[in-house]
């Protein structure tokens, strides 16, 4: 496992990290597969971990807890989300910060997670959803700042709405936050644009999320791909994103078969997937959902190969896809 530098903060945390989403609530969820499968990775060298509230309600936050506690001669980086207010994903222009982030909520959500997590401060504390425009309210920065005072947490973070990296521009050159998490992949290049120069002037953190594109990135999904009822991935997948995230997916597909024919090493779609990423030295961490031991090996060996060859990642700037919010994209 390799490390950078996340931001500001001066941690030194692994490239591959951990993100726990899929085992708070996604369907088939195990605690003891998923304990198993973050041991796992803690022993492979990852270090950072990211969860949510909103992950189960606090059953992921509880894991990551168990997991710092079975293991406390270990630097473990501990991430959380405070959900908003409003309980709206993404965030609307027309929200305010007493609608989703005020000061007595942030308090009690904050305490919330301590207690799910049964630790007495997170590394990372995240406003769940954002808009730019917040900047300008300061109570929730105040909050959170004292909060930090109370060493509850140490850095503050935002995690910007899906498809919209711009969105959290104005924040970074604030200099009142340590990190963002945006989604970042071979289809979502579009950080490249304002954000990650944003984030290398003002030394702000990148966590990378959705490496895989929430599946189709892994090459596994198709178009009569289906999730038992009340998995999120069934209003997601909606036909109008299903269709052409497999179609472009096999074009990838292809691609990466050709690659792999005048290669001796052969190389999966989910490797390529991760190892675009580390490609880009703004990015401090990436968090894929890996929920059972053969994704956690997978996803470390990533790591140890390092970036994508200059020619391949040529290539694969022609995948770029510049999408829009839709209401079934929170």
């Amino acid at each position: 496992m390799k490390y950078r530098t996340f931001g500001r903060t001066g941690w030194e945390v692994s490239e591959i990290g951990y993100g726990m989403w899929g085992m708070g609530s996604w369907t088939y969820s195990d605690d003891q597969e998923s304990l198993g499968s973050l041991q796992a990775a803690l022993d492979a060298g990852c270090n950072f971990f990211d969860t949510a509230y909103a992950y189960g309600a606090g059953r992921s936050e509880n894991l990551l807890g168990q997991l710092v506690r079975a293991n406390r001669d270990r630097r473990i980086y501990t991430a959380t989300k405070v959900p908003p207010k409003n309980e709206k994903w993404p965030a609307q222009p027309d929200f305010t910060i007493r609608d989703t982030y005020p000061p007595d909520h942030l308090e009690e959500f904050v305490h919330r997670s301590l207690r799910n997590a049964d630790i007495e401060c997170f590394d990372l504390v995240q406003l769940h959803v954002w808009q730019d425009d917040w900047i300008r309210d300061d109570r929730w920065l105040h909050k959170m700042d004292d909060l930090r005072s109370q060493k509850l947490l140490k850095a503050i973070g935002l995690s910007l709405n899906r498809w919209e990296p711009w969105n959290g521009v104005r924040a970074v050159k604030s200099g009142l936050i340590d990190s963002v998490q945006v989604i970042y992949n071979i289809f979502d290049q579009n950080p490249e644009d304002e954000l990650f120069p944003a984030c290398q002037e003002y030394n702000v953190a990148v966590i990378a999320r959705v490496p895989f594109d929430e599946g189709t990135l892994t090459g596994t999904i198709t178009k009569e791909s289906r999730w038992p009822e009340g998995d999120w991935r069934n209003t997601y997948f909606v036909p109008e994103n299903l269709i052409p995230s497999v179609e472009r997916a096999e074009n990838l597909k292809e691609l990466l078969n050709n690659w792999n024919s005048t290669r001796e090493e052969k190389m999966t779609m989910p490797e390529m997937a991760l190892r675009f990423i580390l490609s880009n030295s703004t990015v401090s961490t990436i968090i894929p959902g890996m929920r059972k031991l053969n994704h956690v090996n997978a996803n470390v060996a990533a790591s140890e190969a390092g970036p994508l060859d200059p020619e391949l990642m040529e290539q694969l700037r022609s995948h770029r896809w510049v999408r829009k919010p839709a209401s079934w994209s929170q």
